[in-house]
């Protein structure tokens, strides 16, 4: 039994450290704009929401950021590579015509691992 609560308590630690260090890492990323200005261009920068033009070619890649919630429609797809702040990496393909939704904000890298340049238009919600 007192192994058990040890095990218990060792658990609960790791995962309280590991929710602390993924949030510092957001509050520590960049706004995408900022962090990679040659890849995105602001389109309308209103008081709630604003619209940003991303263009990512074949074998660029871009650094740690952050994007607030949103929608990002797909005008090019590509193939890309997302790196997360934990080190989870993931590779998938985005189709021209899809629709993306974020609920919560997000932070991550993205490399364009295809040879198609990867372009979307985003709208992220600002705080209020």
């Amino acid at each position: 039994m007192i192994q058990r609560t040890r095990y218990f308590i060792l658990g609960v630690l790791v995962c309280a450290f590991a929710t602390l260090l993924l949030n510092a890492a957001q509050r520590e990323a960049p706004d995408a704009v900022k962090a990679s200005p040659q890849y995105y261009t602001i389109r309308y920068d209103g008081d709630r929401f604003r619209v940003v033009e991303y263009r990512l070619k074949p074998g660029e890649k871009e650094p740690l950021h952050t994007h607030k919630p949103g929608v990002t429609y797909i005008v090019g797809g590509a193939k890309l590579r997302i790196s997360l702040p934990d080190g989870n990496i993931a590779e998938g393909t985005l189709q021209a015509g899809e629709v993306h939704g974020r609920e919560n904000s997000v932070t991550h890298a993205v490399e364009n691992v295809g040879n198609t340049e990867a372009h979307a238009i985003i709208m992220e919600l600002k705080d209020r």
